[in-house]
């Protein structure tokens, strides 16, 4: 079964299609996701399928650069296969799009691109902060500060 192009469902330019959405509401009428990436600051005890969690704080960057750069790797993967990927922080907008331009990097996306791409296909509000921006823009040169 795929996503349905619905409230954030993002088709990658490699043809990759994942959904980014806030924690705090489930989607109505959806299926669950095959796989998920939380990105959260506290680790969740309610999700009942596999997934990744990564130790994320609101309105920050991730804590541990090596394995975000792994768990976005590893929901490229997964949506390229065609499995459901869900990215998803909280309110579903900074650490969900900032990792949402980091994923479209590996879908051929440039770093100087990926901000305002994921602005016009998944949320105009997508990624809150200065150093969010930062990050993304050094993602690909692995020269994240």
């Amino acid at each position: 079964m795929a996503w349905e192009q619905a409230e954030g469902v993002v088709r990658l330019p490699d043809g990759a299609v994942l959904r980014g959405r806030g924690v705090r509401v489930r989607p109505v009428g959806a299926p669950l996701p095959d796989w998920s990436l939380l990105l959260l600051g506290t680790r969740p005890d309610d999700v009942d399928w596999p997934h990744w969690w990564l130790r994320w704080q609101d309105f920050s960057v991730p804590s541990d650069r090596a394995a975000a750069r792994a768990a976005f790797a590893e929901a490229h993967r997964r949506a390229l296969a065609g499995e459901l990927v869900e990215v998803a922080c909280a309110g579903g907008l900074g650490r969900t799009g900032t990792a949402i331009a980091c994923i479209a990097q590996f879908a051929g996306v440039s770093a100087r691109e990926a901000v305002r791409w994921t602005r016009q296909h998944y949320d105009p509000r997508a990624i809150e902060t200065p150093w969010q921006r930062r990050y993304i823009r050094h993602f690909t040169a692995g020269a994240t500060r």
